[in-house]
C-alpha cells in the first residue's frame, strides 16, 4: 500500500520560542510538516542616514512605538549619537507587550508609558489627550497606510522616524517547489517570494494570507489566496489552517 506524501508548509515566520505554540499542536494533529524561515530581516538604519534625513530627536517629547524592533532602534540610534534619553520622554505604545519591552532600556515605573490593546485607533484616543507633545513615529522605513491614514485624520502632528528598515531575506537554500503550502504574514513577504524567486508560478500550491493588507499585495502580484485569516469565526492563523484541513 502506498503511503501517503506528508503535507508540507513554509510558514514566513521565525521559529516560536514556545514549545505550547498552536503550530506545533496543528501539525502533530494533522500530521504536517511545518517549516519555519522568516522571508524578510530587519536591518538598523545607519547614524549617517537618521541625520541626513534631519531628525532632531531631542526635540521630541514623545515616542509612538508599535513594535519591539522600534523599541531596540531608538535606542541603539541613541546610544549610537550619544543622545541622553530625557526622563520626561512619554511612550505611547500600540501593546501592553510593546510597553513592558520597554524596561529592558529604561526604569519603567518612573516613566510615563501608555498603551492600547493592540488597537492604533484606541492608541490614537489617548494620544489625542496630550495634544501639546511632539511625536516621533519610530518604525522602519514604510509606515503602514491605513496606520498614517489614521493620524492624519485625527490630526495628530507626528514626524516618521525610519530607524530600521525590512529587506528581503536570502532564500537561495530553501527549494519552494517541495512545499504544498506558504503562509504570509505581511506584505514584505509576497515582495520577498518574488525577489528571490522572480519566475514564480504558483500552480498547485496553496497560499495563506494575515491581515487584509497582505491579502491584497497578494492579489496585486497574481496570486491566489486559499486561506485568510483574521476572521470573526478564524481569529488565528493557526485556527484557520486547522479548518482547512479538516
Amino acid at each position: 500500500m502506498k503511503k501517503k506524501k506528508q503535507i508540507k508548509v513554509l510558514i514566513a515566520q521565525p521559529t516560536p520560542q514556545n514549545t505550547h505554540s498552536p503550530f506545533h499542536d496543528l501539525a502533530q494533529k494533522r500530521k504536517l510538516k511545518i517549516i519555519f524561515n522568516p522571508f524578510v530581516v530587519v536591518e538598523g538604519e545607519t547614524v549617517k542616514n537618521i541625520r541626513l534625513k534631519k531628525i532632531n530627536i531631542p526635540s521630541f517629547t514623545a515616542l509612538i512605538l508599535t513594535s519591539r524592533n522600534a523599541v531596540n532602534h531608538y535606542f541603539r540610534i541613541c546610544d549610537e549619537m550619544r543622545i541622553t534619553v530625557p526622563n520626561s520622554l512619554k511612550y505611547f505604545c500600540i501593546s501592553e507587550a510593546v510597553s513592558y519591552y520597554l524596561q529592558k532600556y529604561i526604569a519603567y515605573r518612573k516613566r510615563k508609558i501608555y498603551s492600547a490593546n493592540n488597537d492604533f485607533e484606541e492608541l490614537i484616543d489617548v494620544m489625542k489627550k496630550h495634544e501639546e507633545e511632539r511625536f516621533l513615529f519610530v518604525s522602519s522605513d514604510i509606515i503602514r497606510p491605513t496606520l498614517a491614514t489614521q493620524l492624519e485624520k485625527n490630526n495628530i502632528e507626528y514626524t516618521h522616524g525610519p530607524f530600521f528598515k525590512i529587506v528581503s531575506n536570502d532564500l537561495s537554500k530553501i527549494k519552494l517547489s517541495s512545499f504544498n503550502l506558504l503562509v504570509f504574514y505581511t506584505p514584505r513577504d509576497v515582495d520577498s517570494l518574488y525577489d528571490n524567486f522572480p519566475d514564480f508560478e504558483q500552480k498547485d500550491m496553496k497560499l495563506a494570507v494575515f491581515g487584509e493588507t497582505t491579502y491584497k499585495k497578494a492579489v496585486e502580484r497574481g496570486l491566489r489566496v486559499d486561506i485568510k485569516a483574521p476572521t470573526e469565526k478564524f481569529p488565528s492563523m493557526s485556527m484557520a489552517l486547522d479548518s482547512y484541513f479538516e
